[in-house]
């Protein structure tokens, strides 16, 4: 029965996966961003590119080296062993990378954090102009989940952006045109009706920042970022019901668009009150981004029958079941404060 119960709650949990990947998707769409892959030579790409049953050097007799295209020919000569008499000189070949590349654009200085199945691969600072460029090599083909998401210079987090990719052997992979959603606060925890509250947070420089909040209908409001990426807006609550509201914002940089960004919540009220210092890490929040979704899963999912290690250790200990390990407890803790 424990094994049933453990095969159904993980269904549904990849099904959850799933969904937001979906949505990813489909959000990710908005953005424009662009997908270029450049083939390896077809003895390093894992196909029976000639039909006769035998696949890649060396096992197709009509391939001379993990390099050899008829397309091209990607060949590193150096010289052969040296020796005396007339030994002559021979060639290395070097077999193909399989790479990937995430390049855009975030905020200016910020850190961008590239999370392969649920571990931070790379990082990059964006530059003065916030664009990015951080990519990989030398891995392996096959399917990924990857992750992508920036960290202002004043500590604020974007909402990720997921790109679940299958890497063909051998392939370089360039995904561009990536526009990372804007950051987001609030000066108010709760705005005294009528009042305006002080939406900011940063953006690639110069967009044009469109400003979400729900209520009973929902209000947008337009403010352009400046030359260090930060935008500032005053949003009237004369309009919004007394009760709970939540804001989020977009970027549209010319023909890029992002998606709208991470949630902050608010209340309408009947007195002003500043809003706090960030939350710490709320439970099942393994990235500490505010939300319980697909990454969390993922960086929990990589640890299942894995030693921890410690920083691992202290987020077990602190945001799930505190028992050392990932397994069917610590999924169900996710599922019950999953956001999505």
């Amino acid at each position: 029965m424990t094994g049933i119960i453990r095969r159904f709650i993980l269904f549904i949990m990849i099904m959850l996966a799933l969904g937001m990947t979906l949505e990813r998707a489909l959000a990710a769409g908005e953005s424009n961003f662009r997908v270029e892959i450049i083939p390896g030579p077809q003895c390093f790409d894992g196909l029976d590119n000639d039909g006769d049953g035998l696949i890649d050097y060396p096992d197709d007799p009509d391939c001379d080296s993990t390099s050899d295209d008829s397309e091209g020919v990607v060949v590193i000569v150096g010289p052969g062993p040296s020796g005396g008499g007339s030994g002559g000189s021979g060639g290395l070949t070097i077999a193909p990378s399989t790479s990937v590349t995430f390049s855009g654009r975030a905020y200016p200085g910020s850190l961008v954090v590239l999370l392969k199945d649920g571990q931070v691969a790379v990082s990059t600072v964006a530059g003065p102009d916030a664009v990015f460029d951080a990519g990989l090599s030398g891995i392996s083909g096959g399917s990924y989940n990857f992750a992508l998401y920036s960290q202002s210079t004043e500590g604020r987090r974007s909402r990720l952006y997921t790109f679940p990719i299958t890497l063909t052997k051998g392939a370089i992979t360039n995904i561009s045109g990536i526009i990372i959603a804007p950051t987001i606060d609030v000066d108010k925890s709760v705005v005294r009706q009528g009042n305006p509250i002080t939406v900011f947070g940063e953006a690639a420089p110069g967009a044009d920042v469109t400003i979400r909040v729900h209520s009973d209908q929902l209000f947008f409001s337009t403010v352009r970022a400046d030359e260090n990426g930060a935008y500032l807006s005053y949003v009237d609550t004369a309009p919004m019901h007394l009760g709970t509201h939540e804001a989020s914002s977009r970027a549209e940089a010319g023909d890029l668009v992002s998606e709208y960004g991470t949630v902050v919540a608010f209340t309408v009220g009947t007195e002003d009150e500043p809003r706090n210092a960030l939350p710490a890490c709320g439970r099942a929040d393994l990235n500490c981004d505010g939300r319980v979704n697909l990454v969390d899963f993922s960086i929990a999912a990589y640890w299942v029958d894995r030693p921890l290690e410690a920083e691992m250790t202290r987020k077990e200990d602190e945001r799930l079941n505190g028992d050392g390990k990932i397994d069917l407890v610590d999924f169900s803790i996710m599922a019950f404060y999953w956001t999505g």
